[in-house]
């Protein structure tokens, strides 16, 4: 393990942005089988709560932490909603172009993507995927405002809360999270046209158990080797493995390299690849 550095190029990792959003309907038996476009996302803020310690004292001590049950809530604000969130928000259409309000709130599913970027790549580097599931939308304010010399679009805004749903060896969860950059591009375009649909096959929104199945096993495992030196004409010989490729100074490099400075060389997972835990990904050579 080489000394800790900070910033170093491609390394400077970063997310953004919000689009790609879809409503999903579930069915009588809790299937997300029905899937619509949610256009004109604005933000969605992820607001975890619970999870607080409690205090348990004895023998003039404290004596542990009890720590409550954690939760999953979400604000989402757009410029417009599919118009089959409307079940969702309380309301209902009793004949064409006519709704009512204070209707029963059905629960929803969403998906949305943000974009991850580094230094090198900007926001072309990556995306996560978030899938949630037993959202339930609760009644917020609508503020219309006169049009002036800097009109606005309204945004619309909804705070939900969520309902766990089974993950099988896990606790129940609401929410998941898919990271490109780091499972098998074959297996994130599976799941992409099962949540975006194809020609011929609806969207909709798998369960976890499924979305975990979709990419078990399709990530291997590797285990990086260190580069050698040789002191005498100061040139590093960068190792062959399958699945890993090295760096220095955020450049790809193979082969020999000469150097004329102290020099760290850095090994990252290719995709479908990833690293043990705390497996040696750095080396520093001095010269």
């Amino acid at each position: 393990m080489a000394e800790l550095k900070w910033d170093q190029v491609g390394e400077r990792v970063y997310e953004t942005g919000v689009d790609h959003g879809v409503l999903y309907l579930p069915n009588a038996q809790g299937v997300y089988d029905s899937g619509y476009a949610w256009n004109g996302l604005v933000t969605v803020t992820e607001s975890p709560s619970g999870a607080e310690a409690s205090p348990q004292y004895a023998d003039n001590i404290k004596y542990l932490n009890l720590i409550s049950a954690e939760e999953f809530g979400a604000t989402i604000e757009a410029f417009t909603y599919p118009d089959e969130f409307a079940l969702c928000d309380g309301t209902a259409v009793p004949t064409a172009g006519v709704t009512i309000g204070q209707q029963t709130r059905r629960s929803f599913g969403l998906s949305y993507r943000t974009l991850k970027g580094n230094d090198l790549l900007n926001t072309d580097y990556g995306y996560k995927l978030h899938l949630i599931y037993g959202a339930q939308a609760a009644p917020t304010e609508k503020a219309y405002n006169t049009i002036n010399e800097s009109p606005e679009a309204i945004t619309f805004s909804w705070e939900t809360t969520t309902t766990p749903v089974e993950v099988p060896g896990f606790k129940p969860t609401a929410s998941i999270t898919v990271d490109s950059t780091a499972v098998d591009a074959t297996a994130l375009a599976a799941l992409e046209d099962i949540l975006y649909g194809t020609a011929g096959t609806e969207p909709r929104l798998p369960l976890p158990a499924e979305v975990i199945a979709l990419f078990s096993g399709t990530v291997t495992v590797v285990t990086p080797v260190a580069p050698t030196f040789d002191t005498a004409t100061d040139t590093i010989t960068i190792p062959t493995v399958a699945g890993v490729e090295y760096f220095i100074d955020g450049e790809l490099v193979t082969g020999t390299v000469v150097i004329t400075a102290d020099t760290i060389v850095t090994a990252r997972p290719t995709a479908g690849h990833t690293f043990a835990p705390n497996v040696d990904d750095d080396w520093l050579f001095e010269v």
